[in-house]
């Protein structure tokens, strides 16, 4: 039997959903808005942290650093090479050249034969770059277990093979160790044992200690909570000042973000300029990295991760923070990968010296 269709005008009643699907799908709400809440909020922090005017005086102070790749210490780079590096400097705040003297080995010891060409290149520099300083740039990763492949910390030997390694490119001429190990995790107290040991090493013998940090927590206790998703991608901006304080010169490594936008990168370096400013000692050198690089995957993203976001949100957090500093500057990741746009960026965005 058909049923009988409703009065004119008036509405049918739909069955009301089962509790549990309703339960459901409020959770699913609820879920969502904990997820997008804090995006939003945070995207909106990030936008507004990159609007605004730089100061005009928030340019180069002549104490940036470009990381050079390996090629200049094992011989495939030569005089033509250093010729077109001179004239790519020239004018610019470029006071260390970081060059790739590693990797070391994963017991902390480094072969000589890896730099064989790094005399040749070090007079050469010192003939045509007066006054721009030399650093060893030293890496590997960092295990968490005895015998795994990397460097353990925990191990004394291991770290003493380090601090030999360093006096070593020394005496070979380098006027610096820069230091890139890394994943360390926040509040790691082997790596500050490390730092005592080879700074007291390397200025022993008129050289500089300069490291390759990580980021500053933007979110409070982000590092635990990234931790245990297994990354030891950010520190606590406590620590961040234990390692500054142990060093001449910390380089930020802030890029691999995962941001998908310039606005959202570059309010991004804005925040974590102004968040090493609080607590880097005046005496020593704070540097904030632009990625000079365009491979993308899920850490990077070249359209957003831009060297002109960067050079602009350093100058906006250095605008806002300690405006006058003098110790203070951008390092240029990595030269072998960088294109005309990348220094044009920086010498537009960052100045010149004249």
């Amino acid at each position: 039997m058909n049923r009988a269709a409703p009065p004119a005008g008036k509405k049918t009643s739909r069955p009301r959903p089962p509790l549990w699907r309703r339960i459901t799908v409020r959770v699913a709400i609820g879920l969502a808005l904990l997820v997008l809440v804090p995006v939003v909020t945070a995207g909106s922090a990030l936008r507004a942290a990159y609007a605004g005017s730089p100061a005009d005086d928030a340019v180069t102070r002549g104490r940036d650093a470009v990381w050079l790749g390996h090629a200049w210490v094992d011989g495939r780079r030569g005089p033509a090479d250093l010729a077109a590096l001179k004239r790519r400097l020239a004018g610019t705040g470029i006071r260390d050249l970081y060059v790739h003297a590693g990797p070391l080995e994963h017991d902390g010891t480094l072969p000589a034969d890896v730099y064989r060409g790094a005399g040749r290149f070090l007079d050469a520099v010192h003939r045509e770059l007066p006054g721009v300083r030399v650093q060893a740039w030293l890496g590997d990763k960092v295990t968490d277990r005895a015998g795994g492949p990397g460097l353990y910390l925990p191990s004394a030997p291991v770290r003493e093979a380090v601090v030999a390694s360093a006096r070593q490119v020394l005496r070979a001429g380098f006027e610096g160790v820069h230091l890139d190990v890394e994943p360390v995790p926040s509040d790691d107290r082997d790596f500050l044992a490390l730092l005592d040991s080879l700074h007291a090493a390397v200025r022993s013998q008129g050289g500089v200690l300069s490291v390759a940090a990580q980021q500053i927590d933007p979110l409070p206790a982000l590092h635990r909570a990234a931790r245990t998703l297994g990354s030891k991608k950010w520190w606590t901006q406590r620590y961040f000042a234990q390692v500054a304080r142990r060093t001449d010169q910390i380089a930020v490594m802030s890029y691999d973000t995962a941001l998908p936008a310039e606005t959202l990168y570059g309010g991004y370096v804005a925040r974590q300029t102004a968040l090493a400013l609080q607590v880097t000692p005046r005496r020593t050198d704070l540097l904030m990295g632009l990625p000079f690089y365009h491979t993308d995957d899920w850490g990077h993203q070249s359209r957003a991760e831009t060297a002109a976001a960067a050079v602009r949100g350093a100058r906006l957090g250095l605008s806002r923070q300690d405006r006058h500093r003098e110790r203070f500057g951008v390092a240029l990741y990595v030269d072998f990968a960088a294109t005309e746009a990348d220094w044009r960026a920086y010498r537009g965005g960052w100045g010149t010296r004249g």
